[in-house]
């Protein structure tokens, strides 16, 4: 019987890394709920064993329910009925049996039922359920926002909230509007003070809201009048048991049918603040989408290894000229790229789970005691480099995905274009998670400023530090080679001190940095574990190489008198 999870190994070897045992340490705080919950380890080995069997049971679910069903979900998508939005059929049986294995509230703490398990498995889990279904992974992975409500609500919302989302009640982030997209500083829903009832009511639209019929929203509100900015916005729960919210539109979608996309009109609907006024955009919102674009990033990894599979399978059936089409050099090169994509995109996917997991665990020790100062020291490391790898993980992978789905129609030629073909539907489900919860444009203004900095560059710097086998050596040295083209390239940028500049070369900055890194991650991988990952860092190695020093090129040879030739139209000009 197929498991998404024990069929790839690569996923597995991730839970090897030596900074796992750390973050169990952290998370598990000394191992104290061993003595009040019967599941909790009792130690690291038996809390690897626990993460293990969570992931076999996921991998089950998602082989043999929800990927049956993807096709079904696909076909019908949700629909609206008196002002509620109805899943397709197919779905509620994909969550009937997410519910049933105890896969939700996984993030959480086991005193509000959760599974208390860290970033990293949750990203396993999100990889193996989108490779099912990447609409699918989108509703149930939205448990997510909880995390934010647990770090910045009250002891008396965590009561009322987590437990109903670790009983598998959904959730979701209701943000964007008609006119406050990518800016959200411009969000104008209504929040205004109810003092008779000691509660908020919200009014207003909300327009492109992923699962936006949920159980439970986290709301972004203008709270405090005649404020134009963000540090008039606060951030809002909002119970579905309350009323006063209807969803007035279902989007119809290029892809990810399953997961509906809402317009929702709220009308005097109660509400409660979470956390402090004021900081819903400035620091909620930032906690909110760091998490969203780490759970994009999964599901990126979910689709980029289930358009392989199904480039790689069509390969070894389908024969043209007396031979299989996987024998043919143009075919193999591509399929050998898709692979490498796809574990370098997966190595940095999880070290920058990793990197987020010690930060957040440190955080949540602190909300019981003062931290050592070498904790504290940890804490500000780790967020910086979560900060740092999160806008990489979620641009680059998300390309890699359409990537990867483009690859497989290729693949498939003509019966690609085909409805009855799932690679069809990979290339539709893909193209969305390069816009959503932050385009690519916008990852790489969230990466520039560690690249002009220097962050980046004295990363590298501590990667190359490490060993690699003596296989793989002459693969390190091309990649120090690469570094060297790196540092000319961003000194050059900075200085030519022109912002235009800067901001049209950013974009080649970010590739060139978030490929030197992953071709660094590669070579560990393959130094640790040489019969998975060895043929994928020599093609990623090859394939880093191949576009850094085209890149370098370009900005090397570049003027900034030369942008006009660019610009679809001239600035406009002061009369």
């Amino acid at each position: 019987m197929a498991n998404y999870y024990s069929d790839h190994p690569e996923i597995a070897f991730h839970l090897q890394h030596p900074l796992m045992k750390r973050i169990v340490e952290l998370k598990e705080k000394g191992y104290v709920d061993a003595k009040t919950y019967p599941d909790a380890p009792v130690d690291f080995e038996d809390a690897i064993e626990n993460y293990k069997r969570i992931l076999e049971i996921t991998g089950d679910v998602a082989a043999n329910i929800i990927e049956p069903n993807s096709e079904s979900v696909d076909l019908e998508g949700p629909h609206l009925e008196n002002g509620r939005m109805i899943y397709a059929s197919k779905t509620f049986e994909n969550l009937d049996a997410t519910i049933k294995a105890g896969l939700h509230g996984v993030s959480m703490p086991r005193r509000y039922g959760g599974l208390n398990l860290p970033n990293a498995v949750f990203s396993m889990l999100s990889e193996v359920i989108s490779a099912a279904d990447a609409g699918f992974q989108n509703i149930w992975s939205l448990q997510s926002c909880i995390d934010t409500l647990y770090e910045f609500g009250s002891e008396e919302q965590r009561q009322k909230f987590i437990p109903r989302v670790c009983a598998g009640e959904s959730m979701s982030m209701d943000l964007t509007e008609p006119d406050a997209g990518s800016d959200l500083q411009r969000v104008m829903l209504k929040a205004t003070y109810d003092e008779k009832e000691d509660c908020w009511r919200l009014n207003g639209v909300k327009r492109f809201i992923t699962n936006g019929d949920s159980d439970i929203h986290l709301v972004l509100a203008r709270s405090e009048e005649g404020t134009k900015d963000g540090r008039g916005l606060s951030m809002f729960i909002y119970d579905k048991r309350d009323g006063g919210v209807n969803v007035r539109h279902i989007e119809h979608k290029l892809g990810i049918h399953g997961s509906p996309t809402c317009e929702l009109t709220y009308k005097n609907a109660k509400a409660y603040l979470c956390g402090d006024r004021k900081l819903g955009l400035i620091k909620y919102v930032m906690a909110l989408m760091n998490g969203a674009r780490l759970g994009i990033a999964a599901q990126s990894v979910g689709v980029e290894q289930e358009a392989y599979n199904e480039g790689l399978a069509y390969a070894k059936e389908r024969a043209q000229f007396g031979q299989k089409i996987i024998e043919f050099p143009a075919v193999y090169d591509m399929l050998s790229r898709m692979k490498a994509k796809l574990d370098a995109g997966r190595s940095l996917l999880y070290q920058t789970a990793r990197l987020v997991d010690v930060y957040k665990a440190l955080e949540d020790i602190q909300r019981d005691r003062k931290l050592e100062p070498e904790e504290r020291q940890e804490l500000k490391k780790y967020t910086r480099l979560a900060d740092a790898f999160t806008p990489l993980a979620k641009g680059m992978n998300s390309e890699y995905a359409n990537q990867n789905a483009y690859d497989a129609i290729s693949i498939h030629g003509g019966s690609g274009f085909i409805m009855e073909y799932k690679s069809q539907r990979l290339f539709r489900d893909a193209r969305i998670f390069s816009i959503y919860e932050g385009t690519t444009q916008l990852q790489v203004v969230a990466a520039v400023r560690y690249i002009t900095n220097g962050t980046y560059l004295q990363i590298i710097r501590e990667m190359l530090e490490q060993e690699v086998s003596a296989e793989l050596q002459p693969l390190k040295q091309r990649v120090e080679g690469l570094v060297e083209l790196y540092e000319k390239s961003v000194n050059y940028v900075k200085e030519l001190g022109n912002q235009e500049a800067h901001d049209f070369l950013a974009r080649r900055l970010y590739d060139m940095t978030a490929e030197i890194i992953m071709s660094l991650l590669i070579l560990d991988d393959a130094t640790r574990c040489p019969e998975l990952f060895a043929k994928s860092a020599n093609v990623y190695v090859r394939m880093a190489e191949e576009d850094v020093v085209a890149k370098s090129c370009y900005v090397l040879h570049f003027k900034p008198e030369e942008l006009c030739a660019f610009r679809a139209v001239e600035p406009a000009t002061e009369e």
